[in-house]
């Protein structure tokens, strides 16, 4: 019979740990699932993958598969002379003990018997792992400071016994926010996918983060950016601004001949951290002029103008 290079249909390396090999199991089994996969041969490459992971997965049955191995190394798998699998006698077979939908193949059955007779051994599941849900779920920044849940509603697919898809059903849950997500983060919610099919784990809910513009503030990192209009007197003179942040407002001292484009540091009145621990706000200062000027304002302004002397242009002529 045709030998199976169990480690090589992972992509992995004899010598690779427990979680490597949950690691390259679980993207093959994403990437050839037959629920979701259409590249030729999915099921199959599949099935194989879940062999191979069955074989390598339970410590007992992996020590097994690497005796053997040895004899296998030219592609056909020749038992030594006398030898019988540890799991029952070479060219044994499950019978009925198939997994998703269809068998172990006879080179597994060569080595592994029916597993799930004898006394001690861990019994191999027959099912089917539920499917992951991937959902973005926006956020406003307020929220990403409460520690309040969230209410969400997704759709997760279902399936019949036999495998047949059935209508989605909607499922609510109420999800906490963690401190200092950040747009774009991934979030695993572990069981909270489709159900699984014949006792098999349920499939896993991803959520990725997004925040929502806000109408007031620009995110950067941690910090929150906020442009505090001023008008020209304002900048000129100095003045106190009620300046809101995502918890209330503040009043922001405005010194005198405060320049557009300025930055004031507001500490602590930004966005949480992986630490619990606030960003800072900072309230850009941006000088506006009214729409609109009577004839006693523009009098005012063109005496202001001679008065002041001032050419903001002066170092154009360096």
């Amino acid at each position: 019979m045709d030998f199976k290079d169990y480690y090589k249909i992972l992509g992995v390396e004899p010598t690779a740990d427990d979680k490597t090999i949950k690691t390259a199991y679980r993207k093959l089994a994403r990437k050839y699932h037959p629920d979701v996969s259409k590249e030729p041969g999915a099921e199959d490459k599949f099935k194989e993958a879940s062999e191979a992971y069955e074989a390598l997965s339970d410590p007992e049955k992996r020590a097994e598969y690497d005796d053997i191995r040895k004899y296998g190394q030219q592609g056909r798998f020749q038992p030594p002379p006398g030898w019988q699998g540890r799991g029952g006698a070479a060219g044994g077979g499950f019978g009925n003990g198939g997994f998703e939908g269809g068998d172990f193949s006879d080179f597994f059955s060569s080595i592994f018997g029916n597993r799930g007779g004898q006394p001690g051994a861990r019994p191999r599941s027959t099912g089917r792992r539920g499917q992951d849900v991937e959902l973005d779920l926006a956020i406003f920044l307020e929220e990403t400071l409460s520690t309040e849940s969230k209410k969400i509603s997704f759709k997760v697919p279902q399936h019949s016994a036999n495998g047949q898809r059935m209508a989605d059903i909607t499922k609510n849950l109420n999800v906490k926010i963690p401190a200092g997500v950040s747009d774009g983060e991934r979030i695993r919610l572990k069981g909270q996918g489709a159900p699984g099919m014949a006792g098999g784990e349920n499939g896993d809910l991803f959520l990725t983060i997004r925040l929502a513009p806000h109408p007031r503030f620009d995110v950067e990192g941690h910090d929150l950016i906020i442009t505090v209009p001023l008008a020209p007197w304002e900048a000129a003179l100095g003045t106190k601004v009620a300046v809101p942040t995502l918890t209330g407002k503040i009043n922001l001292t405005i010194r005198p001949d405060s320049q557009s484009g300025q930055r004031l540091r507001v500490k602590g009145n930004g966005l949480l951290n992986k630490k619990g621990e606030r960003g800072d706000l900072f309230a850009q200062l941006k000088i506006v002029m009214p729409k609109s000027t009577d004839d006693a304002t523009k009098a005012l302004w063109e005496k202001l103008a001679e008065k002041a002397a001032f050419d903001p242009r002066a170092q154009w002529s360096n």
